[in-house]
This record gives C-alpha cells, sequence and structure tokens, in this order.
C-alpha cells in the first residue's frame, strides 16, 4: 500500500510536472531569438521629446553653415558638432480643435488634426485624441513589413515621469487615428517587456530544479518499475534544464542589462530614472529588439521640480514667466542644458556600442532627433520648434545649423522616413506635404 501511495504522489507532482514541460518549451516567448541579419548596418530611429518650449537666448545659434558655434544650452553636445544638424523654422501647422499644448503634443507627430472630444485645455474648444499614425510608428510600421528589418516589437515607447492619465496632453505616439499609445515610464515595466520571458525561464529551471529534488526523494521505497520511470524522468528533467540555459546563451547579442534595485519613481529620482531609460534603450538596440524609439520626457505642461538644479519652481510655470524676468530665463536655461545633457548621455552610449558585425558605432547607422512641443514657453508658439538630430545622417547634410523658412513637421518627418527608406508621397494632412519632404 505505501508503494501505491509514494507512486500516485509522484504521478500527481513530479511527474506530472515533469511531462508538462514539452508544452513549455514550445512557448513563443521563451524561444525568440534574434535573428541572423544580412545587412550589418540597420537604420534606427530614437525621437526625445522635452516639453514647455525653448529659451531664445541660449539655443539657436547666432550664424547658419558649418561654421555654427554651439551657446551654452547646446554646449554638452559639442563633441557630436561634426554629426549635428540643428534646423531654425520648423513649424507645426496644425490648427483647429484643442489649445497649443494639446495640439503641440497630440499632433506634433502625427501632423495630423485632434478628433472633436470633451477634453477641455486652455482654449474654447475641447478636443480628443489625433486622427492619424505618428511618424515614429508609421516607421515601425514599413519596417516590421520587411523580414530584413524585422525585430521583436518594432518600437518601444520610453517614458521619464510621464503620468499614468491619458489626455492629448501626454501622448505624442499614435499607432492610428484614435490610438494613443502609452509610454512606460517605469525602467522595471520596461525591463519586464523586453527581458521578461528571462525570468519565465528562471522560473521554470527553478521548478525543473525541484522536480529532480523530488524524483531522488521518491527513489526510496518504490519498485524496479517505478525507478526505470523515475529515471526516465530525470533524464528528460535534466535534458530540459540543459535546452533552457543553452536557449538563454544564444538568445541575445550582448547582455541584458542590469538595473539597481528599488528606484522609486519620483520628482527627485527623474535623473536616475532617466539614466535607466536610457541604458535600456541603447541595450534594446543592442540586442534589436527594435529599431524605432521614442524617449519622452514628463509631457506637455510638464511641471518636473528639478532641484537638483537648485530649481524649485515647476518647469512649466516657470515657461510661462517673460523673457525680461533673466531669473527665470537663468532657471529654464538650467533646464534646457540638463536636457541637452540627456541627449548627449544617449549619444555617448550610442557611440560607445559597437554595431554588431561591423567595427563602426551603433551612433552611426542611429538618428537622435530632440524635438519639443512649443517654440517658446510663455508664448505658446507652435513656430520654430527646437529640432536638432544627430547621429548618421542617412543623406542628411550634418555638421551645420540651417534655417528653412516656415517648413511643416510633416514634411520634416516625410524627409526622415525617407532618409529610413520608407518612400512615402505624403505623411500626415496632405495639403500640408504638397511641396514634398524637406531638402536638408
Amino acid at each position: 500500500m505505501k508503494n501505491k501511495v509514494i507512486r500516485r504522489e509522484f504521478l500527481q507532482t513530479t511527474g506530472a510536472v515533469a511531462l508538462a514541460f514539452p508544452g513549455l518549451s514550445n512557448w513563443a516567448g521563451l524561444n525568440w531569438i534574434a535573428p541572423d541579419r544580412d545587412d550589418p548596418t540597420p537604420k534606427r530611429l530614437v525621437i526625445m521629446f522635452s516639453p514647455n518650449g525653448m529659451v531664445r537666448d541660449g539655443f539657436w545659434p547666432k550664424t547658419e553653415g558649418p561654421d555654427f558655434e554651439m551657446d551654452s544650452v547646446l554646449k554638452p553636445l559639442e563633441a557630436f558638432r561634426e554629426k549635428t544638424l540643428l534646423v531654425h523654422g520648423v513649424c507645426n501647422k496644425i490648427r483647429g480643435d484643442g489649445d497649443n499644448h494639446m495640439r503641440g503634443m497630440s499632433c506634433l507627430l502625427t501632423g495630423n488634426e485632434l478628433f472633436k472630444g470633451n477634453i477641455q485645455g486652455g482654449s474654447d474648444k475641447p478636443a480628443g485624441w489625433a486622427k492619424g499614425i505618428s511618424i515614429d510608428q508609421e516607421i515601425k510600421k514599413y519596417l516590421q513589413s520587411s523580414d530584413s528589418a524585422k525585430t521583436r516589437f518594432g518600437s518601444l515607447e520610453y517614458g521619464v515621469r510621464v503620468p499614468d492619465k491619458a489626455d492629448p496632453w501626454t501622448r505624442m505616439c499614435y499607432a492610428g487615428p484614435n490610438q494613443p499609445v502609452a509610454p512606460i515610464s517605469n525602467p522595471y515595466r520596461m525591463f519586464d517587456k523586453m527581458y521578461g520571458k528571462m525570468k519565465d525561464r528562471e522560473n521554470l529551471l527553478s521548478v525543473l530544479g525541484d522536480v529532480q529534488k523530488e524524483i531522488e526523494r521518491s527513489r526510496t521505497g518504490v519498485d524496479t518499475r517505478d525507478l526505470k520511470l523515475l529515471d526516465s524522468h530525470k533524464r528528460f528533467v535534466a535534458q530540459m534544464g540543459d535546452d533552457l540555459k543553452m536557449s538563454d546563451q544564444a538568445e541575445y547579442l550582448v547582455e541584458p542589462l542590469k538595473l539597481p534595485n528599488n528606484v522609486v519613481d519620483t520628482n527627485d529620482n527623474m535623473p536616475q530614472l532617466a539614466k535607466m531609460q536610457m541604458d535600456l534603450l541603447v541595450n534594446g538596440f543592442a540586442n534589436d529588439l527594435n529599431r524605432v524609439a521614442t524617449l519622452q520626457f514628463t509631457q506637455s505642461v510638464g511641471g518636473a521640480r528639478m532641484r537638483w538644479l537648485d530649481v524649485e519652481e515647476g518647469h512649466h510655470s516657470l515657461s510661462h514667466d517673460p523673457d525680461n524676468k533673466t531669473v527665470s530665463q537663468d532657471k529654464l536655461r538650467r533646464i534646457n542644458t540638463w536636457y541637452c545633457e540627456q541627449m548627449a548621455y544617449l549619444c555617448k552610449k550610442l557611440e560607445a556600442t559597437q554595431e554588431p558585425g561591423t567595427g563602426g558605432s551603433m551612433l552611426d547607422n542611429t538618428l537622435v532627433v530632440w524635438t519639443n512641443e512649443l517654440g517658446h514657453g510663455n508664448s505658446h508658439t507652435l513656430d520654430n520648434l527646437p529640432m536638432l538630430m544627430v547621429g548618421g545622417g542617412f543623406g542628411f547634410n550634418m555638421g551645420r545649423f540651417t534655417k528653412v523658412n516656415r517648413v511643416s513637421t510633416t514634411r520634416l518627418w516625410l524627409a526622415i522616413a525617407h532618409a529610413m527608406g520608407h518612400q512615402l508621397d505624403s505623411f500626415g494632412l496632405a495639403n500640408l506635404c504638397k511641396e514634398g519632404p524637406v531638402k536638408l
């Protein structure tokens, strides 16, 4: 009787679990492997957003061309002068419902109007979500349609202190009309999205270890027939463990990032959260998880208090102060310089990361675009948006400051789509693209 009880318990626990593992090994999430690529130089795009407009004094160079001087706000990017293109005169020409903060955010990358809605902003016209896809998602869709460029995620949307609430002030990415894409602001959640199957594998390996121990405990007091069954299960479980370990080694081109523990999503942790997100972004590129990324700092009307810069006021309230209030302008320069430092950190990480299969830098194959929902904070203008690009260029003439004559954002996004290989005829509102991509 004792042997029958032991055998029944074994079949209900150890044996049953072991027999279930062949199905587990077929999970797509556990078996995804970075594919071999024929093209060692993929094209990548990053769009970085910071809010509340840009200071006029300290950002725009005083002279055009390749000999432009990087003023105080841009000094952190001095090392990337030859790979920088700064464009003055790009305007968000989308009008209609909503206020300029709402249109500046949700129409920035879509080049399309907002639906009518019930979200009331600072104007007399409430609004809803954008009516079209954003350029990052459009380029993602194009790349994902090609076997040579398809990646696991296509795009990843990183956030830094973006609030949980969903409205036109907080969303710049759209999968289509009325389809806002939420950025992930928690680095640990982003890691789980990128590498969560590693935890699944670790859990399975842990269960397999428990199964092996249970098999050993079950050897005592069973008959010869059951011993053969136990040995068979033991070999099977050991092979499963070896297969899982080998797949873990083969899966990624570089080691998944190890994040610091217990960094809480608070205002004062914003610098560390930003670094974690940018480190994840580059790590994801290195493992070819995606070729498009957005990095969104806070939101339109973002009110971060940058106490690490000795700025106690919220960013949005400071941006409303007049240009002749020198104390506020100095603080805004510090804030914008800090955002430029984040851009520089990201570019340095990309430059320091070797392109897999080549001796070149990952930055050579990446275009990083830094922009804003407003041209200037206190006027809420959608003209002369700060547009700065760093990286390989993909055909753009880099290493200069240039001015264009009130060119719509849609024509700039069209030019970037063409640079990425996506030969769109138009993007966003067609009437704003009649002259084609802007020549840069």
